[in-house]
């Protein structure tokens, strides 16, 4: 069992940035993939970025791609989302989640553990 805690989030104007912390116990997470997902009031949650076991791999939606950044530090047992140049449109909960499967995934349903989520508000 994973128990994942998201911190970090908040109020930021538009452009500027946020760190995003999902720190997990339990389990280590240097065995697991671990995403970010969002989402906004009345919309689906949306997949963001994605992260390998080890760091060595990351994916991201095009959405967010060059303004955000996932990383990991398996000694801390921590993976973090950088986000930069902010923008109205990434205000939501965001939430990261964990998976042992073997593929890095893009879909919410292939990931066994998730967060409670942090809010993320981004003013005009």
């Amino acid at each position: 069992q994973v128990q994942l805690v998201e911190s970090g989030g908040g109020l930021v104007q538009t452009g500027g940035s946020l760190r995003l912390s999902c720190a997990a116990s339990g389990r280590t997470l240097s065995s697991l993939h671990t995403g970010w997902f969002r989402q906004a009031p009345g919309k689906e949650r949306e997949f963001v970025a994605v992260i390998n076991w080890s760091g060595g791999r990351t994916y991201y939606s095009d959405s967010v791609k060059g303004r955000f950044t996932v990383s990991r530090d398996n000694a801390k047992n921590t993976v973090y989302l950088q986000m930069n140049s902010l923008k109205p449109e990434d205000t939501a909960v965001y939430y990261c989640a964990a998976t042992g499967g073997g593929l890095l995934s893009i879909e919410a349903r292939n990931y066994d553990w998730w967060g409670q989520g942090t809010q993320v508000t981004v003013s005009s």
